[in-house]
C-alpha cells in the first residue's frame, strides 16, 4: 500500500487540476468495480453493486483528490513569479520551499527584505524559477498552478509526504476496493475535486449519487506534539471517528454504527472533535433532503505543509473499519 501512497502523493493535483491523480486512481480501480464514470465537475465515481441485492443502502464513501497549491498572479521582467494561495496556507510555512508547476518547472519561494518576522505577508513572497523574465514567461503564465515539490519518505510505520491531505483517503478507498469484501450495500467510492476550496466536488457528486449514507475519509489534526493545541487524537492509536468539526455534527446513528463496529471487531480507534476545518461530509449531509453522514479520519501532523505525517497503523485500521462496517446490515 505504501507504493500506492507514494504514487498518489507525489502526483500533481491542485484544486481544479486533479486530472493526473484521477487517471492514476482510475488505473488502480479497473476490474475492482462494476462501473467507473467521471461527472461534469471531474469527480471520479466508482460503483460496486451489492453482493446480494435486496435491503442494502446506497452508500457514498468520499475522499478528495485535490491538494493545496499556488496560482500565478504576475510574472515580472526579471522572472520572479507572484502568486496567491489555492486552499489554506500561511506565509510562515512557505519560505525556502520548492514548488513544481504542471509542466515540471521547479521554483523556490523567496521573500523581499523584511525587518521583522511579523512583516512577512503573502504579498512579500515570490517564486524564483531560476529564469529570466522571458524564460519564465515561456514556461509559465497567469493562472498556472504549482504545488509543493517533495518526495515521500518513510520512518518505520510513519509516512511523510506532501498531499497526504487527502491522497491518504484516496489510497484507503482503493485498498478497500482491492479487498473485494462482500457487502449487501451498493457502494459508491467517490474521489472528489476541489475540496480544499469549499467542498465543491462532494456537493455536486452527492446530489447526483443521492446516497442513503455518507462517510468521508480525510485527515485530521493531532494533539501529540510538544505544546500542541489540546486535542485527544494521536498518531498510531487508530482511526479517528469524528464527533464534530466546523462543517458537520456527525449523525448519531452513523457515529454509533462506526463506534460499535470498531469495538466489536477490536479495531484501534479514537474519538475526534476538530475545532476547525471540515470534510466532504459537510457537503454530503446537506444534500437534497439530508443524508446521515459521518467521517473517518487519519491523524496527521503538519497538515498543509510539504511534510505531512501519518501512521500506517491508523491507515490500516481505517480500511478494516470500512470493510467491517459495510459488511453489516445497516438500519438508519
Amino acid at each position: 500500500m505504501q507504493e500506492l501512497i507514494r504514487e498518489l502523493t507525489e502526483g500533481y493535483g491542485p484544486s481544479g487540476n486533479e486530472e493526473r491523480v484521477r487517471t492514476m486512481i482510475q488505473e488502480h480501480v479497473q476490474g475492482l468495480v462494476d462501473e467507473v464514470r467521471t461527472d461534469a465537475l471531474g469527480n471520479l465515481i466508482c460503483v460496486r453493486r451489492p453482493t446480494a441485492p435486496g435491503s442494502g443502502l446506497k452508500v457514498m464513501l468520499s475522499a478528495h483528490m485535490d491538494e493545496i497549491g499556488f496560482v500565478v498572479t504576475h510574472i515580472d521582467d526579471d522572472g520572479f513569479v507572484r502568486f496567491d494561495l489555492v486552499g489554506g496556507n500561511s506565509p510562515f510555512r512557505l519560505l525556502g520551499q520548492r514548488v513544481a508547476f504542471a509542466d515540471g518547472t521547479v521554483g523556490v519561494i523567496g521573500t523581499e527584505k523584511i525587518d521583522e518576522i511579523k512583516d512577512l505577508k503573502l504579498e512579500k513572497l515570490f517564486i524564483d524559477v531560476g529564469m529570466s523574465g522571458e524564460g519564465a514567461k515561456s514556461h509559465i503564465t497567469i493562472g498556472d498552478m504549482a504545488t509543493y515539490h517533495r518526495p515521500m519518505e518513510t520512518s518505520g510505520d510513519r509516512v511523510i509526504a506532501k498531499a497526504l491531505d487527502d491522497r491518504i483517503g484516496c489510497a484507503i478507498l482503493v485498498e478497500f476496493l482491492r479487498r473485494k469484501a462482500p457487502s449487501p450495500h451498493e457502494i459508491y467510492c467517490v474521489f472528489t475535486v476541489q475540496e480544499e476550496v469549499g467542498l465543491r466536488g462532494a456537493t455536486t457528486a452527492a446530489f447526483g449519487v443521492k446516497p442513503d449514507l455518507g462517510i468521508a475519509v480525510d485527515v485530521t489534526s493531532t494533539g501529540d506534539t510538544p505544546k500542541a493545541r489540546t486535542m485527544d487524537v494521536k498518531l498510531g492509536k487508530g482511526v479517528a471517528i469524528k464527533m464534530k468539526d466546523r462543517s458537520l455534527i456527525a449523525h448519531p446513528r452513523v457515529k454509533d454504527l462506526l463506534l460499535a463496529t470498531a469495538e466489536d471487531r477490536d479495531i484501534p480507534h479514537q474519538r475526534e472533535v476538530l475545532e476547525f476545518g471540515g470534510t466532504d461530509a459537510g457537503a454530503i449531509h446537506l444534500t437534497r433532503g439530508g443524508v446521515p453522514s459521518g467521517t473517518l479520519s487519519i491523524p496527521c501532523r503538519y497538515i498543509h505543509t510539504p511534510s505531512e505525517m501519518v501512521d500506517m497503523v491508523d491507515v490500516r485500521a481505517c480500511v478494516d473499519l470500512l470493510e467491517a462496517t459495510l459488511a453489516r446490515e445497516i438500519t438508519l
